[in-house]
């Protein structure tokens, strides 16, 4: 009797023990992370951008610009042809697309530039970011991005629009902020031309955007406009005056 209830007690421990392990190697199977370095356009899909190897303030990376064969077409073409253009998609969004990534919930984490073109227009912001849950047809996407030169405005209102979620083609910045001012707008310190750290958070139907390694969120978005089960690709974000620069992204799908 003294055996049996032994071996049912090393049977019982050996069962335990594999359990915890399947447990502890459930997070690693399920969250990995996925670096690009972005040093140079490698496994980047390009839309309506030009990108190039670049150093800003001794770090390498990529600079990521409004594609100006893509600008002179659409200088060519009558105000039918461009509504045309807006309208499909063609020109509409600038994006270097990771290749081959899918993600739907987990954290995005980068590090970002952006400077104005004023040779392009001549209130630019310098609008730079990263969208998620693209889709086919590249109109289609989440997206956190900054203004840089929003940071540190000595116009208040301006400030309380250093950060922004858009959800497009249904949710650009002008329709949320008209609907739902300030809800989907935040302040955070910026500096145009300087490397900001940025992360998303993105589950279900909320999604958290950190900037600078603060601890608590800039700002938080509890109804992702492309909804709880959304999946998509990851690209890079910049407005078409922007003189982005981009490095160290990392991706860990959930």
């Amino acid at each position: 009797m003294n055996s049996l209830i032994a071996r049912s007690n090393r049977a019982a421990l050996a069962i335990g023990a594999l359990a915890m392990l399947i447990l502890s190697d459930a997070p690693r199977a399920q969250s990995t992370i996925k670096p690009y370095a972005l040093e140079s356009a490698a496994g980047l899909r390009l839309h309506n951008v030009t990108a190039e190897p670049a150093t800003l303030d001794g770090k390498r990376g990529l600079r990521v610009r409004f594609d100006e064969a893509v600008r002179r077409r659409m200088e060519a073409m009558t105000p039918q042809e461009r509504e045309a253009a807006l309208k499909s998609g063609e020109v509409s969004e600038q994006l270097p697309i990771i290749d081959g990534l899918e993600f739907g919930n987990g954290v995005i984490e980068a590090e970002i530039a952006g400077t104005p073109r004023t040779d392009v227009f001549k209130d630019a912001r310098g609008f730079v970011g990263i969208a998620f849950r693209v889709q086919e047809d590249l109109r289609s996407y989440d997206a956190f991005y900054l203004r840089p030169t929003n940071g540190r405005a000595d116009d208040q209102l301006r400030r309380n629009h250093s950060v922004q979620y858009i959800s497009h083609p249904d949710w650009p910045w002008p329709r949320l902020r008209k609907e739902t001012p300030e809800k989907y707008e935040s302040y955070v310190d910026l500096v145009p031309g300087v490397w900001t750290r940025v992360r998303i958070e993105v589950r279900a139907a909320q999604a958290r955007l950190f900037v600078h390694g603060q601890a608590q969120p800039t700002l938080i978005v509890n109804d992702v406009k492309s909804g709880p089960n959304a999946r998509g690709g990851v690209a890079l974000w910049i407005d078409v005056s922007t003189d982005a620069h981009f490095r160290n992204l990392t991706v860990t799908p959930e």
